[in-house]
């Protein structure tokens, strides 16, 4: 597993993460913190096949967050119990010679709140999608920009061949 030298080095020299609000924030000893731009509640099935020639993406609709104040830069999603989406400010670029998994912030599961995610694959690059599960039975309020989840990269031997797929951003 990589520590926070190594990922600021391959930040900075790499471009590892871009698009982060505060480096030195979200930096761990052992990680990266991905912050929350937008949320999404699901409004449809989704369809899932070996071959993904019949994959379907359920449809989703993003949910406006809600400024306490008119002069607030940021607002507030409250959220009832339930699934949500959550996409990332953060856009990441895996090299072909590591790895990346993420688990949710302990704060979140302090409140009855987690995530879901897949693995970050050699190759991969683009903004995060992954699931909200407010399991809390009183819900949760969660800031623009907030801390969700902190992505943690482990070394591999280098694939010939990294991801590929239909959520790899244009290069």
């Amino acid at each position: 597993m990589l520590n926070r030298k190594e990922i600021e080095t391959l930040i900075k020299e790499q471009g590892l993460i871009t698009d982060y609000i505060d480096l030195d924030v979200q930096l761990t000893p052992n990680g990266f913190d991905l912050t929350a731009a937008g949320l999404y509640a699901f409004d449809s099935a989704g369809a899932l096949d070996f071959s993904n020639k019949e994959r379907l993406a359920p449809e989703t609709r993003l949910l406006a967050p809600e400024k306490k104040k008119p002069q607030d830069t940021f607002g507030w999603w409250a959220l009832e119990q339930g699934v949500y989406k959550i996409k990332t400010n953060e856009t990441v670029s895996i090299p072909k010679d590591l790895v990346a998994v993420s688990f949710p912030r302990s704060s979140l599961l302090r409140m009855g709140i987690f995530t879901h995610t897949g693995v970050w694959d050699a190759g991969f690059q683009g903004k995060s999608e992954f699931v909200l599960v407010v399991q809390n039975p009183f819900g949760c309020r969660i800031k623009q920009n907030a801390r969700v989840a902190q992505l943690v990269f482990a070394r591999i031997n280098e694939t010939l061949h990294g991801y590929n797929g239909i959520y790899q951003c244009a290069q």
